[in-house]
């Protein structure tokens, strides 16, 4: 089971590079769009009065080179989903296979923790897709996002199986982790919206540089942004009963709720910069992107609290499993 878990991870990561491919070709063809323009001169028609009243001008058919390109985005952004979705399976295969040889929840360690929240990342965006196909466009985004982190995660932070260390062993394990992975790919996924509503809201007020030219093909930055808000308002209060269940955890396990462990420590930074965010969002004083850069600040606190803690520092909560 732990070697077909890991071949089904190598074909998700594959598969996640196919649906950026195709994003990427829709990306870069969905800005062709069938071009009204005058075929004849402007004609003109004389009112009972006498006056001159002028017609619209006729419009002209598109291109068929404009039809052509614009059906062959449109197919390579659904390939690019039918992509996503086949990863996602897959990804999922790969979690429950390794369970199933773990004999356990497969968040144990880093890479285990990684490729759950990347899963829950994609799943939630899946579901987001088919409420609003308008976003599809942003595919490209998460898809990078999904084989950085995945790739990452198999060729960095693999580990073979092992048995759970004995803090681990506890009910707690399931509640406490369970609802921080979800919450962590939640707050994934709303980074995605997070960046493009930053540099669509640049293109829209006239900045033409990079990196706001990628904005061009992206959705309007009013949707982005209220995207970014509906998905951290959800992860939130998910975080929230997360950072309280490991503090019960912590007096049934280590005899205090709460210890500055850095990991701790971290956890509490990232609630308050995402506390920070919703108060700015709901404050009409403050920027919409100035509130959007505290959300981009909490996922890369949230990043801090995944790979910096377990790699640079030593503590109570270092599961990692890396040497």
């Amino acid at each position: 089971m732990s070697a077909l878990s890991d071949n089904l991870v190598t074909f998700a990561i594959l598969a996640y590079l196919v649906a950026m491919i195709g994003h990427a070709v829709e990306y870069a063809l969905g800005n062709v769009r069938a071009r009204v323009a005058v075929a004849a001169p402007v004609r003109e028609l004389v009112g009972a009065g006498g006056g001159v009243v002028p017609m619209p001008p006729a419009p002209v058919p598109s291109s068929p080179t404009a039809d052509r390109s614009a059906r062959r985005a449109r197919l390579a952004g659904l390939i690019g989903v039918g992509a996503t979705a086949v990863a996602a399976a897959l990804h999922l295969a790969a979690l429950v296979t390794r369970g199933l040889a773990a004999d356990r929840m497969p968040w144990g360690n880093m890479y285990e923790f990684v490729l759950t929240v990347t899963f829950i990342g994609v799943a939630a965006w899946l579901v987001v897709l088919w409420k609003r196909p308008s976003l599809r466009k942003l595919g490209l985004f998460l898809t990078l996002v999904m084989v950085l982190l995945v790739a990452t995660a198999e060729l960095v932070l693999y580990v073979p199986i092992v048995p759970l260390v004995p803090a681990l062993n506890s009910y707690w394990f399931v509640i406490h982790v369970s609802t921080i992975v979800f919450a962590s790919g939640i707050f994934l996924l709303g980074v995605v919206p997070a960046v493009g509503f930053l540099m669509r809201n640049g293109y829209e007020q006239g900045k033409r540089s990079f990196p706001y030219t990628l904005a061009k093909r992206l959705p309007g930055a009013v949707g982005l942004e209220r995207l970014t808000f509906a998905l951290h308002a959800f992860a939130f209060p998910i975080f929230t009963f997360a950072v309280i269940a490991g503090a019960i955890w912590a007096e049934a396990a280590w005899g205090r709720p709460w210890g500055w462990d850095p990991k701790e420590t971290w956890a509490f930074i990232s609630w308050v910069v995402y506390a920070g965010y919703l108060h700015a969002r709901a404050t009409p004083s403050v920027k919409r992107n100035v509130a959007t850069w505290i959300a981009v600040l909490g996922f890369l606190t949230m990043l801090m609290n995944l790979f910096g803690v377990n790699i640079f520092f030593t503590g109570l909560h270092s599961y990692g499993g890396l040497d």
